[in-house]
């Protein structure tokens, strides 16, 4: 991933700013099952690969099913889910796989780091990304390629996050996109 920073949207606004932004990747964080369409032409249009959070859409469960249809019907650069179906079935359509996990307590980090050798994800994206001791320990533990996302709030951080051993950095602060550009 070339990006240090993968925009985070979750409006047509803020989604209407990443089309015309440099960034090649970004991710919809919520969005309505009934705005897939209108987001994937534009993106398409604008040469943008979007990572879509399916725990997140509305109107749709975030299943195997609901993976299989967003495959199948919009084609996205990548799906992004705490589920390990979704991310099982991302993978088997070709689809880029982005397994979050939110690390609470060391009995978190335990239960994620078992699910990540179940699913083995193409990406982690790791909450809260703002600690990077924690991200140090998921990368000595597990061998895979990770997003920092949560509490990020300047470049300092970003760079920390970065310098911890994520590939990128996800978030919604436009600020950071810029100081990223």
């Amino acid at each position: 991933m070339d990006q240090k920073v993968l925009p985070v949207m979750s409006n047509m606004k803020e989604f209407e700013s990443f089309l015309k932004s440099p960034f090649e990747i970004g991710v919809f964080m919520e969005t309505h099952i009934a705005q897939l369409k209108n987001i994937h032409m534009m993106a398409e249009a604008h040469k943008k690969k979007i990572l879509y959070h399916v725990d997140l859409i509305n109107g749709l469960k975030n299943d195997e099913h609901a993976t299989e249809y967003l495959c199948q019907e919009f084609k996205p650069y990548g799906l992004i889910s705490t589920k390990s179906s979704v991310i099982l079935k991302a993978k088997q359509k070709g689809v880029l796989a982005v397994q979050r996990i939110f690390l609470i307590d060391s009995h978190a980090l335990e239960k994620s780091i078992k699910l990540l050798k179940k699913t083995n994800p193409d990406f982690i994206e790791v909450l809260p990304g703002a600690m990077p001791s924690l991200i140090q320990e998921v990368k000595k533990r597990i061998n895979i390629p990770m997003f920092a996302g949560g509490f990020i709030k300047t470049p300092e951080q970003v760079q920390n996050a970065l310098d911890a051993g994520a590939v990128t950095v996800t978030t919604s602060n436009k600020e950071l996109w810029q100081s990223f550009i």
